[in-house]
């Protein structure tokens, strides 16, 4: 079993209005943390999407280890970093997919999702489904086809796979979309 894990870090943090993968986090960027949480992972690969500032991305982010995949239509939605990247994932099995801007997820709940039997995996929080995704092999000729920001949960919730959901525990970690969602990150660091 060949596990591949994909970052989505090619948004153009519009409602945001600067790059919340470069935001300030535990004396690094955002992108960092996340990054180095999916390092923790154990992936056979490691892939991240760039796309809004991608130049500033690279000149600030650590990328070792992870082989960056340029999407040029990021502005049209995740769908397109998802369609930018299947085609790299060579002989991979599965795709395991996360948010750049996620970095509480825990390795724990990764490698699990990244296990399961079926299809397509998710975690089930004590609130509602949440990142991160599995999809495995025979599920990549959809994923080249999903067009928007929710494609991936319209695949999820289309009837078209079996899906098992992973209990991950706790509340869906904070996704950093607005002043406000980074404002409650950087709270519940403090908190924890």
């Amino acid at each position: 079993m060949t596990v591949t894990g994909l970052v989505l870090a090619a948004g153009g943090s519009k409602r945001l209005g600067e790059p919340k993968q470069l935001l300030p986090f535990r004396g690094r960027t955002l992108l960092d943390a996340t990054l180095d949480m999916a390092r923790a992972c154990g992936f056979d690969e490691l892939l991240v999407t760039l796309g809004g500032s991608a130049e500033a991305v690279r000149a600030q982010v650590d990328l070792s280890g992870v082989r960056v995949i340029e999407n040029p239509a990021f502005a049209s939605g995740c769908g397109s970093s998802v369609r930018s990247a299947v085609p790299h994932l060579g002989d991979a099995d599965r795709l395991v997919l996360l948010l750049g801007d996620q970095p509480g997820i825990r390795p724990s709940d990764v490698r699990r999702v990244a296990a399961v039997p079926t299809p397509i995996g998710i975690c089930r929080y004590t609130d509602g489904l949440g990142h991160p995704f599995l999809f495995r092999r025979e599920t990549f000729g959809e994923l080249t086809g999903l067009h928007g920001d929710k494609a991936v949960w319209k695949l999820l919730h289309a009837g078209s796979y079996p899906v098992t959901e992973v209990d991950a525990g706790g509340t869906v970690p904070i996704d950093v979309d607005t002043r406000e969602d980074y404002e409650r990150l950087l709270r519940s660091c403090e908190q924890s």
